[in-house]
Order: structure tokens, then C-alpha cells, then sequence
């Protein structure tokens, strides 16, 4: 398919399943409409991480400024009832604990969203060796130095609102239903609030350079709190991964990256999905304007691509008709 870039004011078309990617800053989110999203999975960049975001940010009330931003966003996009996820930790740097799950906590509060769980998810056992955090220990046997190596993220589920069951139609609920019931029936302690599961390897092909969360996570969360032919958003796409566990989980996407050295990536990584060839019929990319920046040409994908450029559109609505029912 030759590449496509339509005028800022054309609105994006969708025929099926819809999978968009926006180049540009998640803190503005103008392409999306009011309650057009139905599940956010989300892990934001680390604070300061020495070896994944060293001086990204100059303070971390910058770091909770962009949170913030984001959240107040988000609460303007999601859907009445829907689900807002944070893959997010606390972070030692320089000696000093930066408590992140309790601000950022009560940032979404202060949005509006509602505090609904707190799911754990621990990383194999053997995947920290001894860090710069314990060696501090063994280079300096006395107590006092003890910083402990970190296997464990915080998932933190928020909800806008109180869901409506009913206004789901029967038929999506029991295609829903199903592929949740073929997964659960495989994968045990899934009703636990500790995950057991394997991160991304610092070597995987396309996560380089990416503090990526690894596709059973995003797989399991879209599963649990979303249905087929909802739309599900990313606010920091990185290499890709919630996209394209919502493409092969029949759901629509958005995702939002600010890096367009990623593109190639987040290309690729759906492309590699199972159902790329039959379910991707047409990834849309926004590349927003930037007076500051030279635009570039983006080459479209082997599936199909149409590219805009624009600074301000209109996704097309994916929310079901509302009935009164039953409320989470």
C-alpha cells in the first residue's frame, strides 16, 4: 500500500479493527474523543533509573508533573466505568527512595478515578544477580549498608466511575468471555494479587534500549479488564507490545509514543504478531506537526499504512450504546 498523508482536518477511517499510532507527547491527547476508551495499559518511563532514563528528568516534581498531565488527560478520554492500569515502582537513586505508587496514587485520585487494586508482579528469581544495591553490602560487610535488589512492580488499577454490565451486547460478552475462560483454564494463580512472570531479557531483539513489560502482562490485563472490539490505549508505547497484544486479542488500539526513533520497532513488533497478516488491514500513524523539528518521511508498513500529519483530529467512537444495569 502506498503511503498516505491525509489533511489535518480529514478524520481517521475505520473499517474493523482500528490501530492507530500517535508520534508526539502523551500529555496532549487532542486525536482522542471524550469516553472513547475502554482499558489504558500504561507503564510510564522509571524516574531517574541509572540504567534505562539517567537525567530525563531535572526534579521529580517534574516526573510527578508529567503524571499529573497525563492522568487528567485520561480521565477526559476513558470511558464511564472503564479501567486505567499503571505498571509503575518505587525508585532508589543516589541513595534517596522516591515513593512513586503513593503519588502517583493519589494523583489519580485527585483526577477522580477510584482506587480499585493493587496487583504485585514479581520477576524470576534469578533475574537479579547481585546489583550495585546489595554488592554496596558485600564490599562493606557492616550494617547500615544494606540496599535490597528489586523483583517486584506494582500494578495499580483504577476505575472512572462504576461500570454498567448490561451495556455490554451478549454476543461480545460470551466472545469475551471465552477467550478469558481458555486462558484462566491454563494459567494458574491468576486470582492471586502476586504475578508470577517472566520479564523482557536486556537482550530481546526488539526491546533494546526499552524498559518494556513483557506481552503476557499486557496479554492477561486486556484479557481481565476489557472485551472484544474495545479500544485500548498506551500512553508510553515504547516498542510496542499493548498494541499488538490488542491486535491478536481482537481488540481495537492507540498508542502514543514520543520517540519517533521507536516507529521501526513498533512496526515490527506487530507485524510479528500471529494475526498481523489477517487482522491488521491498516495501521494508522499521526505524525504531529512540529515547527521545531524537521518532518520525516515515514515509510508504510508491508500490511498496510496510512500516515497524517496533524496537530489536532478525531479517532472514530468505539463505545456501546449505554443501558441501565448492574454497576462495579
Amino acid at each position: 500500500m502506498s503511503q498516505k498523508v491525509a489533511n489535518s482536518s480529514t478524520p481517521l477511517s475505520c473499517h474493523g479493527a482500528s490501530h492507530t499510532l500517535i508520534i508526539g507527547d502523551c500529555r496532549d491527547m487532542n486525536e482522542i474523543a471524550d469516553n472513547n476508551i475502554q482499558l489504558v495499559v500504561q507503564s510510564p518511563p522509571y524516574f531517574s533509573a541509572p540504567h534505562d532514563y539517567p537525567n530525563m528528568f531535572t526534579s521529580y516534581e517534574e516526573y510527578l508533573s508529567l503524571l499529573r498531565d497525563v492522568a487528567k488527560e485520561l480521565w477526559r478520554v476513558v470511558a464511564e466505568g472503564r479501567i486505567v492500569v499503571l505498571v509503575i515502582d518505587d525508585m532508589l537513586v543516589d541513595g534517596v527512595k522516591y515513593p512513586i505508587v503513593a503519588d502517583a496514587t493519589r494523583i489519580y485520585q485527585a483526577a477522580g478515578f477510584r482506587y480499585r487494586d493493587r496487583i504485585t508482579w514479581k520477576k524470576p528469581d534469578g533475574y537479579a544477580t547481585r546489583s550495585r544495591r546489595s554488592g554496596v553490602l558485600v564490599q562493606n560487610c557492616y550494617p547500615m549498608y544494606y540496599y535490597p535488589d528489586n523483583l517486584l512492580e506494582s500494578i495499580l488499577i483504577f476505575q472512572k466511575g462504576r461500570f454498567d454490565y448490561k451495556s455490554v451486547p451478549e454476543d461480545i460478552r460470551q466472545r469475551s468471555g471465552k477467550q478469558l475462560t481458555e486462558y484462566l483454564t491454563k494459567n494458574g494463580k491468576w486470582h492471586l494479587n502476586l504475578w508470577e512472570i517472566t520479564n523482557v531479557l536486556p537482550n530481546s531483539r526488539l526491546e533494546k534500549g526499552v524498559a518494556a513489560f513483557p506481552h503476557e502482562l499486557a496479554d492477561r490485563l486486556i484479557r481481565l479488564y476489557s472485551y472484544v472490539n474495545d479500544t485500548v490505549l498506551d500512553c508510553f508505547t515504547g516498542s510496542g507490545t499493548t498494541m499488538k497484544a490488542a491486535l491478536e486479542l481482537e481488540r481495537n488500539s492507540v498508542g502514543i509514543e514520543v520517540d519517533i526513533n521507536l516507529l521501526s520497532t513498533i512496526r515490527q513488533k506487530i507485524e510479528s504478531s500471529t494475526r498481523a497478516g489477517t487482522a491488521l488491514k491498516q495501521l494508522n500513524v499521526i505524525l504531529r506537526l512540529n515547527p521545531h523539528r524537521p518532518q520525516q518521511a515515514l515509510a508504510p508498513m508491508s500490511s498496510g499504512e496510512s500516515v497524517r500529519e496533524s496537530t489536532v483530529g478525531a479517532l472514530p467512537s468505539s463505545s456501546y450504546p449505554t443501558e441501565r444495569g448492574a454497576s462495579q
